[in-house]
C-alpha cells in the first residue's frame, strides 16, 4: 500500500511537471528568438535617419560600422539602382540574403525574416529621400536566437526534479502514516486470533484507522469482558458444588460403619473427582486472557474481594467451630489480578483448610501492601506440611502424597502459584506463628521480583501475624494445604 501511494504521486507529479515544463520551456525559446530580433530590429532602424539624408556610400558605410552589428560585419545595407541609365545598384556590407528575397522585401514593404547559412537574416525596409526602398540586411547568428534558452530549461528540469522527489518523499511519509497503524491493527488482530487478549492498538493515524483502532480495542475489551463474566460463573458454579460437597464429606465421616455408610461415602468421593474433573477440564482449556502488561478488566481491589470470600468461608466456620481472623484489608489494595482469578485462588486455599484440618482448627488471612507487592498470608494452626516442595508441584496435595491426598485434583496450590507468578510473585509454604502452616502469597505490583525481598518479607509477615494473633490460636493439629 505505501510503494503504490508512492507510485501514484510519482506519476501525478510527472504529469504534471510535463505538461508545465514542456510548453514553459517552448515559451522561454520563443521569448529568446523574440528578443534577438526586436534588438536586430532596432539596429536596423538607426540606419533609416541617415538613408532618409543621404546615399553616399561614404557616409553610409560610416554610419553602418558606428551599430553594433555593422562592427561586428552582420549588417548590410541594399541601395537600389538610380533612375539614371547606366546606375547600379550599391551594397554595402556582406550580402547573406538572396536577391529574390530582397526584392520581394522590396516589393512589399514589409519586414521579412530569412533562413540563411549560419542563423537568420532580418530585412528592413527603408525609405530613401529620392522616393525608393533601400534594404537594411541585419544577421542574426544561431547561437544568439537560443542564448539563455540552454539555462532555462536546465532550471526547468532542475525544479520539475526536486518537485518529484518532494512529492515523493511527501508521499513515503504519507505511506508511512497511513501504512503503519493498518500495520500494527493487522499485528493486534492476530496477536488476539492467537489468544493474547490484553493486545491493544494505539489509537492514531487516519481518520478510518483511528475509528477501526478504536472498534478494535472496543472489541477486545469486550472479549475480555465475556471471558471474565465466563470464569466468573465457573467459579462461581465451582464454589456452589465444592463447599456442599466438603459438608457432605464432613457428614459422610460422622456416619460410622456400614454398607450404607460406606456407600455414601463411596459416593461423595465418587462426586468429588467428577467435580474435580471439570474444574481441571475447565481450567486446562482455559484461554490466556491477559497480554504483557495486562489489560482492562484485568485488576481489582484485592481487599474486596478477599472480604467477600471470607465473608462467604466464614459461615462454615462457624459451623466447624473454627476461629477465624481477617486483617489488612481495610483499604483498597489494588493488584493486577483478574478478580475471579483471585476469588479462585483464594478459595483453594480455604478449602484446603477445611478438607486437611480436623474441625475447630484455627485459620487467619492477613494482607499486607509493601509499595511493589501484596503479600497474602493464609494461616492455620494445624500440624504443618512434611514436604513444602511436593506441596507445591502439581498433584502433590495432600500431606507429601500421603493419603490425605486422595480425591485430590492437585489444581489448588497450582492455581494460586499460577496467579502469583502471571505478575512476577510466588508461593512459598513455611511454618506460621500459629504452629501450623502458612502459605504466602506475593503479588508482584510492577510485573518484576523486587531484588532481596526475602528478609525484609520474613521480618514484615511474622510482624503481620504476630501483632494479629491471639493466644487461642496456639493449639490444633493438622495440615493445611
Amino acid at each position: 500500500m505505501r510503494w503504490a501511494l508512492v507510485k501514484v504521486c510519482l506519476a501525478v507529479t510527472v504529469m504534471v511537471v510535463v505538461a508545465f515544463a514542456v510548453p514553459l520551456g517552448l515559451v522561454v525559446k520563443e521569448m529568446a528568438r523574440d528578443r534577438a530580433f526586436s534588438d536586430a530590429e532596432r539596429q536596423a532602424a538607426m540606419i533609416g535617419p541617415t538613408l532618409s539624408i543621404t546615399t553616399d556610400r561614404a557616409e553610409l558605410e560610416t554610419a553602418v560600422l558606428t551599430t553594433e552589428p555593422g562592427a561586428a560585419g552582420r549588417m548590410a545595407v541594399h541601395l537600389p539602382a538610380a533612375g539614371e541609365a547606366g546606375s547600379r545598384a550599391v551594397e554595402i556590407g556582406s550580402r547573406r540574403a538572396t536577391r529574390e528575397d530582397l526584392e520581394t522585401v522590396r516589393e512589399s514593404g514589409r519586414a521579412s525574416i530569412t533562413e540563411v547559412p549560419g542563423g537568420s537574416a532580418l530585412l528592413q525596409p527603408t525609405a530613401l529621400g529620392s522616393g525608393g526602398i533601400a534594404v537594411v540586411e541585419v544577421f542574426v547568428p544561431e547561437d544568439e536566437v537560443s542564448n539563455g534558452v540552454a539555462t532555462a530549461w536546465l532550471m526547468l528540469a532542475g525544479v520539475g526534479i526536486a518537485l518529484i522527489v518532494g512529492s515523493v518523499a511527501v508521499a513515503d511519509r504519507l505511506g508511512v502514516r497511513m501504512v503503519e497503524p493498518a500495520r500494527r491493527l493487522a499485528g493486534a488482530a492476530q496477536d488476539l486470533g492467537e489468544g493474547r487478549l490484553g493486545t491493544r492498538v494505539p489509537e492514531e493515524g487516519p481518520t478510518e484507522l483511528h475509528s477501526a483502532a478504536v472498534a478494535f480495542n472496543s472489541m477486545a475489551d469486550q472479549v475480555v469482558q465475556l471471558l471474565a463474566n465466563e470464569r466468573e460463573l465457573a467459579a462461581d458454579l465451582s464454589h456452589r458444588l465444592r463447599t456442599p460437597l466438603t459438608v457432605l464429606r464432613l457428614n459422610a465421616a460422622s456416619l460410622g460403619e456400614g454398607p450404607a455408610a460406606e456407600q455414601t461415602r463411596a459416593a461423595v468421593e465418587q462426586l468429588e473427582c467428577e467435580v474435580d474433573t471439570i474444574i481441571r477440564t475447565a481450567r486446562e482449556q482455559r484461554p490466556q486472557t491477559q497480554g504483557q502488561g495486562g489489560g482492562p478488566g484485568a485488576g481489582c481491589d484485592a481487599s474486596e474481594v478477599i472480604r467477600e470470600r471470607m465473608d462467604f468461608w466464614s459461615a462454615l466456620a462457624e459451623d466447624e467451630g473454627r476461629e477465624v481472623r481477617l486483617a489488612g484489608v481495610d483499604r483498597t489494595v489494588r493488584i493486577p489480578v483478574a478478580r475471579p482469578e483471585l476469588a479462585a485462588a483464594l478459595d483453594a486455599l480455604l478449602g484446603n483448610v477445611f478438607r486437611h484440618t480436623p474441625e475447630g482448627t484455627a485459620f487467619a488471612v492477613d494482607v499486607h501492601h509493601s509499595g511493589d507487592a501484596v503479600i497474602v498470608l493464609v494461616s492455620d494452626a494445624g500440624g504443618g506440611i512434611a514436604d513444602p516442595r511436593a506441596a507445591l508441584a502439581r498433584g502433590g496435595s495432600g500431606r507429601g502424597g500421603t493419603k490425605d491426598a486422595v480425591g485430590s485434583t492437585g489444581l489448588g496450590l497450582d492455581i494460586v502459584r499460577r496467579v502469583a507468578e502471571s505478575t512476577g510473585g510466588d508461593v512459598r509454604i513455611g511454618r506460621s506463628v500459629l504452629g501450623g502452616t502458612e502459605v504466602r502469597v506475593w503479588i508482584a505490583l510492577d510485573g518484576q521480583r523486587p531484588k532481596g525481598r526475602g528478609h525484609r518479607v520474613g521480618r514484615q509477615r511474622r510482624a503481620v501475624t504476630r501483632r494479629n494473633a491471639g493466644p487461642r490460636f496456639r493449639s490444633g493439629a493438622g495440615p493445611n494445604l
